[in-house]
C-alpha cells in the first residue's frame, strides 16, 4: 500500500511572518527591558533569564512535536510529554518567581506580558518557518545546493 503524500501547508503571508516576528521582538523587548530595569539581584535576573530562555524553547518544543504528529512524523511520547512539562514547569516558575517578587504590581504585569506575548510569537514564529520551508520543498523550481559545511578530505 502507497503511502499517501500531505499536501503542503498554505504559504503564510507576508504579512502574517513579519507580525509574527514584529509580536517576538516586542515581547521579548517588554521582558528585557522590565528585567533591566527591576531593582533586583544580578542572580535574580539570571533566575528570569533561565526562565524565559527554557519557556521560548519550550514553546518552539510543543509546535514541533504536535506539527510532527499532525503530519504523521514519528515522536515519541516522552518527547512530547517532557516538552509539555517543561512549558508548563516555565510557567509555573515565571508566576511564582513574578508573585514572589519585591516589585510594583505595574512592574509584575510588565514582565508577565513580555513572557506570554514571547510564548505565543515564537509559536507562531516557528509555524511560518516550517511553513515556508513546505512551501518552498513544493516548488518546482530546485533550490541551489548548499556547499558542504566540511569539504572532504584530498585523495592520496
Amino acid at each position: 500500500m502507497e503511502q499517501q503524500k500531505q499536501p503542503a501547508p498554505a504559504r503564510p503571508t507576508a504579512a502574517f511572518v513579519g507580525a509574527s516576528w514584529v509580536a517576538l521582538g516586542i515581547g521579548a523587548s517588554l521582558f528585557f527591558i522590565g528585567l533591566y530595569n527591576a531593582h533586583m539581584l544580578l542572580s535574580e535576573k539570571g533566575f528570569y533569564f533561565a526562565v524565559f530562555l527554557l519557556g521560548v524553547f519550550a514553546a518552539v518544543s510543543v509546535q514541533k512535536a504536535v506539527r510532527d504528529r499532525a503530519e504523521d512524523i514519528p515522536v515519541t511520547g516522552v518527547y512530547l510529554g517532557v516538552s509539555w512539562s517543561m512549558l508548563l514547569a516555565s510557567l509555573i516558575l515565571m508566576t511564582a518567581g513574578l508573585w514572589n517578587a519585591d516589585l510594583l504590581l505595574s512592574e509584575k504585569r510588565f514582565d508577565g506580558i513580555g513572557f506570554a506575548m514571547s510564548l505565543f510569537a515564537v509559536v507562531a514564529v516557528q509555524k511560518n518557518v516550517r511553513d515556508l520551508a513546505a512551501a518552498r520543498d513544493g516548488d518546482p523550481a530546485p533550490a541551489r545546493p548548499r556547499p558542504p559545511l566540511f569539504p572532504p578530505p584530498p585523495a592520496p
